[in-house]
């Protein structure tokens, strides 16, 4: 039988059914409240990261891209591909269809990294691509972050380039390994972004993928307000309003 408790006027008896399922209902609230607090002090840190690496630049050489932090901005010396190149589709700025260019740069001593020059807009059909096309043939010194390929959010929106065929290979979501083989080559494990203000790219504007650190922080208050609203919940229903006694009436008698 339900403990009862008389207080104010009040009888606090809760029934165990309720008080389980407001337990349960609490627990899971705390929990990912801390889940999202933990990610919102993952994403502050990723943000203090990508802010860092772009203090000063980190001239490369033939060194590899491997032992470089996140986000790192780089020099790397080397000439452009310019007959292979990839347009990574379903690549979207400010609500416009378009494609990000990858551009192979091949560097003395060092293995072929793919440079992203940044987003070009879609012209309207796939049989027509954009102009790509480099003027420069010689050696340039490229500046940029250090940085990952796009990634797809689901598995049907990857397709790897095509085996042969015309240049430059239109691409969805591919894996480096997946462009190695098409460009025949190996590749670095990672890409570089190149810097808004270095010259033959487009529009680059370079941010971390997802959503802020505060937003995270936000949705952890909102979870651990949701606990106290159960709790509170609990409270109004396992209590109820005494009824008066005669004595206690307004009414008098005469």
């Amino acid at each position: 039988m339900p403990k009862r408790l008389t207080l104010g006027g009040r009888r606090f008896a809760p029934s165990p059914a309720l008080t389980a399922l407001m337990l349960v209902l609490c627990v899971a609230f705390i929990a990912l409240g801390r889940w999202q607090w933990r990610r919102g002090e993952a994403r502050a840190a990723e943000h203090a990261r990508f802010e860092r690496g772009a203090r000063q630049v980190l001239a490369l050489g033939a060194a590899p891209l491997a032992g470089v932090p996140d986000y790192q901005r780089v020099s790397v010396t080397g000439t452009y591909d310019t007959a292979h190149q990839f347009l990574i589709d379903n690549m979207s700025y400010r609500d416009l269809d378009g494609y990000h260019v990858l551009t192979p740069l091949e560097r003395p001593g060092g293995p072929v990294v793919l440079v992203d020059r940044g987003w070009v807009p879609f012209l309207g059909t796939r049989s027509r691509l954009p102009d790509i096309s480099l003027k420069a043939n010689g050696v340039v010194t490229v500046v940029g972050r250090v940085g990952e390929l796009p990634a797809a959010g689901l598995s049907f929106g990857r397709a790897p380039p095509a085996a042969s065929g015309p240049w430059p290979r239109v691409t969805s979501f591919p894996t480096l390994q997946q462009l190695a083989e098409a460009l025949g080559r190996p590749l670095e494990p990672r890409v570089i972004l190149l810097d808004r203000g270095a010259p033959d790219g487009y529009v680059r504007d370079w941010h971390l993928p997802g959503i802020p650190a505060l937003q995270n922080f936000g949705y952890a208050f909102q979870w651990w307000c949701f606990a106290i609203a159960a709790a509170v919940m609990w409270l109004l229903l396992s209590s109820k309003r005494l009824p008066r006694s005669p004595a206690q009436s307004p009414e008098t008698t005469r």
